[in-house]
């Protein structure tokens, strides 16, 4: 039955792609084993056609109002919802993440694209600005200009592996790229393609029931990396959004510089979310932290992009018995499927690498993409020295850095690389004593965290889901929360423009009654 909803072609506008192309098939993690039905890869030609269309209708979608984007965001929202068991089904099947997990996603996935409803809706989002002409100015009479953001035109979105729907066809970048007025095409993951038509066709059927152009939105199949780089070089497309590896987002951001018109790559690549555990937390509640830090590594097998990866722990009487606890905790985990084979065999290697510091390993488990979780422990000064042991382990892995001084801490995160998160466990007064290390940490992630791990990433206006490169390509953008929608809209300003001729967001009589900067002073009235 369910089966009978998926057709295994690309979405081409309301239109659908050929089965001629080469197919391929999903795979069952829990067995290593294909599952149909059989999908097929878009051409050249249907790439190109998606593109035409999302250009066709750049300027429709773009000068569409907020209420209408706002009821568009809501329908694909309750689409997703009506999909009811199949969704959740499919996801399983092709992830084997727990139902409860799939279910919990789609939440995630329909708030938050209500959540850009309701910010679009009101509408003070796009920052607009005037300030008024003033003729008598001397020297020089000063001019009337105003601005405000608009959509920066058609959006290329690279789902990611490991959340198969809020970060996929209907997820985070695709609602603030709608959101912001921009037509979008999505490249279907490999690994979740049924997930992946299931959700494009409640997009596809709310841009129907809501009488949007065709070209506002498109789902293409590859089982190759050909065509989502085409699309990339496409002139039609001005920004992408990507989520996945360090080497595949560098890529895309290569190909996206080299073209004729550059384009910006939003993409978060890698990150090992440092945690630091300092010595009054350490000593009062050491195995209670090292009992949540266990759920946060192996959460999602490991598979979070938030996943601590590196834990810094000073030497004191207390860490044996947080070490201990821990090491217990990880040789009791089951063994769990990773989402693809090639991430089961970069995770068993990248281990291996790391076999002489291993403290703890769980059982074997060889059933189709089933992995180990593995706790691996150095020193300061090692770690300082082998700079490999600062790269991310995608999986249910985790390093203990142990250090005596704290001068090597200090510069350790001068050294690092940029990260998405930084996680402080303390309590005020070692926040007092580690001023340098936080005013450090500051510089090179996008959220500091105290108390509680970074797996969870909460859908709010005032979250950054973002970092210093290499977690993301530009540190000034997030991925979750409303300021997303920023990414996906540039800045035009009006000069000497009559009120008729202006948007309705820059006319004095604010017929929307939005939030606006008139004259260095914010006010949502008429001028």
């Amino acid at each position: 039955m369910l089966n009978e909803q998926i057709e295994g072609t690309s979405i081409l506008g309301n239109g659908r792609g050929s089965k001629k192309s080469d197919a391929f098939r999903a795979f069952d993690p829990r067995t290593g084993e294909p599952v149909g039905p059989d999908f097929f890869s878009a051409s050249i030609e249907e790439l190109n056609a998606t593109a035409k269309l999302a250009a066709d209708t750049r300027i429709a979608f773009g000068n569409t109002s907020g209420k209408k984007k706002a009821e568009f965001l809501r329908q694909i929202a309750a689409n997703l919802e009506s999909l009811g068991g199949s969704l959740v089904e499919r996801a399983t099947l092709e992830t084997a993440l727990p139902a409860a997990r799939i279910q919990s996603e789609r939440g995630r996935t329909c708030s938050q694209l209500r959540m850009f409803a309701d910010l679009v809706e009101e509408g003070s989002w796009v920052d607009a600005r005037i300030d008024h002409a003033d003729p008598e100015r001397a020297p020089i009479p000063k001019p009337d200009v105003r601005s405000m953001l608009r959509p920066i035109g058609p959006v290329a979105v690279f789902c990611a592996s490991n959340f198969p729907l809020a970060f996929s066809v209907a997820g985070g970048d695709t609602a603030s790229a709608f959101a912001a007025g921009c037509p979008v095409i999505v490249m279907a993951h490999p690994a979740h393609p049924g997930t992946a038509e299931l959700a494009a066709s409640a997009i596809q059927d709310a841009v129907r029931s809501c009488g949007l152009p065709e070209g506002v939105f498109s789902l293409l199949f590859s089982n190759n990396f050909d065509i989502g780089q085409a699309l990339v070089r496409r002139p039609e497309i001005k920004a992408v959004g990507f989520t996945g590896s360090r080497k595949g987002g560098r890529a895309l951001m290569d190909i996206a510089a080299a073209r004729t018109e550059p384009i910006p790559v939003y993409a978060e690549m890698s990150s090992v979310n440092p945690t630091f555990i300092l010595p009054r937390a350490l000593k009062e509640r050491g195995e209670q932290i090292a009992t949540a830090l266990h759920g946060s590594f192996t959460l999602g097998v490991g598979q979070f992009c938030t996943k601590p990866g590196l834990v810094f722990l000073p030497e004191s009487g207390a860490i044996e018995g947080f070490t201990n606890k821990l090491a217990e905790l990880t040789a009791s985990t089951p063994a769990s499927p990773l989402l693809t084979g090639r991430i089961k065999m970069n995770y068993e290697q990248s281990a291996n690498d790391r076999r002489t510091l291993q403290r703890a390993v769980a059982a074997a488990d060889a059933r189709g993409f089933a992995v180990r979780a593995e706790l691996f422990e150095t020193t300061a000064e090692r770690f300082l020295e082998d700079r490999e042991l600062s790269e991310e382990v995608f999986g249910p892995a985790t390093l203990l850095i142990t250090s005596s001084r704290p001068e090597h801490i200090l510069e350790i995160a001068q050294s690092m690389e940029g990260q998405l998160t930084a996680s402080i466990f303390g309590n005020s007064a070692d926040l007092n004593d580690h001023a340098e290390l936080i005013a450090i940490l500051e510089t090179k992630v996008g959220r500091l965290i105290f108390n509680a791990y970074p797996t969870g990433v909460e859908v709010c206006h005032a979250m950054v889901h973002g970092g210093v490169y290499p977690a993301t390509s530009d540190s000034r953008s997030t991925s979750v929360g409303t300021r997303a929608i920023n990414r996906f809209s540039r800045l035009v300003c009006y000069q000497g423009f009559p009120q008729e001729a202006l948007p309705d967001e820059l006319k004095d009589t604010n017929p929307l009654v939005i939030w606006r900067l008139i004259d260095g002073t914010f006010s949502n009235g008429s001028v």
